[in-house]
């Protein structure tokens, strides 16, 4: 199979883009994601003709945040799109008339990685994004693995401290509570209340307050040396490699790839990311480490790789 179409559907916007089998992006365009979720259907369909128009392309890879089934056709639960059960597959299958295959966002963008960004080499891999929460994906064998139902990988939401946090799943203690770009800000926010005097670059950015610090604040001030700031990447950190360390003793990968906006920081999240993975692994002294490595691909990720799900249909 030649070209291919991924869609990656964000909170904001729909992005898709026409794809090579080496993972190069030849094509691209973003429509306004729209408040409804048939919106989002015809926003799928009019962005997958646009990128078309001047590309012979063979089918479509759609990555959606969510529940998706184990046949790649139907969102059984997105958070942030009212879907529940919606026939993604078939809908859009309709209105481009192209063969059509629906993936967990993170699946995709996990993919993407593996096959043409910083799993190149591996095998076995397990891909973390820190974003706004976190997400994951499982390459073993060469193979990504969706589980029985299709929602293996829905790492941010095991339980890593009982009765903890209450997370926006409806559980309390989940992993993204306390490794998440929200968890870094929530961080950075009481430690800036607790000590106002080791944040000064910090509530410098914003309007002086804690409650107006944001993750772009954290970011900027820790690269200026500001304590609070430095100390919320290694409480976030802390929690992460923690978290590896157990998926190191579920999976065995040979590496593990960090994306999403908090890995942009590189090994000022990274460095203290791979010491706690250290620290937290069973039999550390005794065993071989997984890579701990950021990802290459950005925001193409997910993009790139529904792409080429698609292709292999």
């Amino acid at each position: 199979m030649g070209l291919t179409i991924g869609v990656d559907i964000g909170g904001t916007k729909i992005a898709a883009g026409v794809v090579d089998e080496e993972g190069s992006i030849l094509e691209t365009c973003k429509v306004p994601t729209p408040p409804t979720p048939e919106g989002v259907v015809d926003a799928i369909a009019e962005a997958v003709r646009t990128v078309s128009t001047d590309h012979s392309v063979e089918a479509v890879g759609i990555g959606a945040a969510g529940y998706v089934d184990d046949k790649r056709a139907t969102v059984l639960f997105a958070p942030n799109i009212n879907w529940r059960h919606e026939a993604l597959k078939d809908k859009v299958e309709q209105r481009v008339g192209l063969p059509v295959v629906v993936e967990n966002d993170a699946n995709a963008a996990a993919w993407g990685e593996y096959k043409f960004g910083a799993g190149a080499g591996h095998e076995d891999v397990i891909c973390i994004t820190l974003g706004t929460g976190l997400g994951g994906g499982i390459i073993i064998g060469n193979k990504l693995r969706r589980g029985r139902f299709g929602v293996a990988g829905e790492f941010g939401h095991i339980r890593v401290v009982p009765d903890g946090l209450l997370c926006g799943c409806g559980s309390q203690g989940c992993w993204e509570q306390y490794a998440s770009g929200r968890a870094l800000v929530r961080y950075a926010r009481q430690r800036a209340v607790a000590t106002p005097e080791n944040a000064q670059i910090l509530l410098g950015l914003g309007d002086g307050t804690p409650e107006a610090i944001e993750g772009k604040h954290v970011s900027q001030a820790a690269r200026q040396g500001d304590k609070v700031a430095v100390d919320s990447f290694r409480e976030l950190a802390r929690w992460a490699g923690s978290g590896l360390a157990d998926l190191a003793s579920l999976f065995d990968p040979s590496a593990f790839i960090i994306g999403g906006g908090v890995s942009d920081e590189g090994d000022l999240v990274l460095d203290p990311i791979r010491k706690s993975f250290r620290r937290w692994l069973v039999g550390s002294q005794w065993r071989p480490h997984a890579q701990v490595l950021a990802a290459q691909l950005g925001g193409k990720a997910g993009l790139v790789g529904a792409a080429d799900l698609a292709r292999q249909g």
